[in-house]
């Protein structure tokens, strides 16, 4: 699938508080047969992109690879009433430090993740934002 070149987008004060925040988010990708798949993961903002981890052999990724249109939404978790929702683009990304899991780890846990086996391979998928929808109350 190609994906047309959209203008950036960038993130308000507001956005960036909540996205940098030990809130949980939940992403949805396209299944084969078109239907969403959705998965709650631990984020990190990286300038007007998200990251998140992954093992390169889960379906997310699986269906990344295939259609790279992604859907994260976040909210607050000390203000559920304050949320947004990024539509974007995946970029797949190799992670052969594993290093993004261990900053992940670090920023909701406080402590270094667990050890995984070597042979299982981590990307970094990177979200190029395409349109944001914040709410608050």
């Amino acid at each position: 699938m190609t994906i047309s070149p959209a203008t950036s987008v960038t993130f308000d004060d507001s956005l960036r508080a909540l996205l940098d925040g030990r809130n949980f988010a939940s992403v949805a990708t396209l299944g084969p047969d078109g239907a969403p798949q959705n998965s709650v993961v631990w984020i990190k903002r990286e300038g007007d992109s998200v990251l998140f981890s992954s093992v390169d052999r889960r379906q997310k990724v699986r269906n990344l690879r295939r259609d790279p249109r992604i859907s994260l939404s976040v909210f607050d978790l000390a203000n559920p009433y304050h949320s947004a929702e990024i539509r974007g683009v995946a970029e797949i990304l190799p992670d052969e430090g594993k290093r993004l899991p261990h900053d992940l780890s670090h920023k909701y846990l406080g402590i270094d993740p667990p050890a995984e086996n070597d042979d299982e391979v981590r990307v970094i998928i990177r979200i190029v934002p395409r349109k944001v929808v914040a709410f608050s109350v």
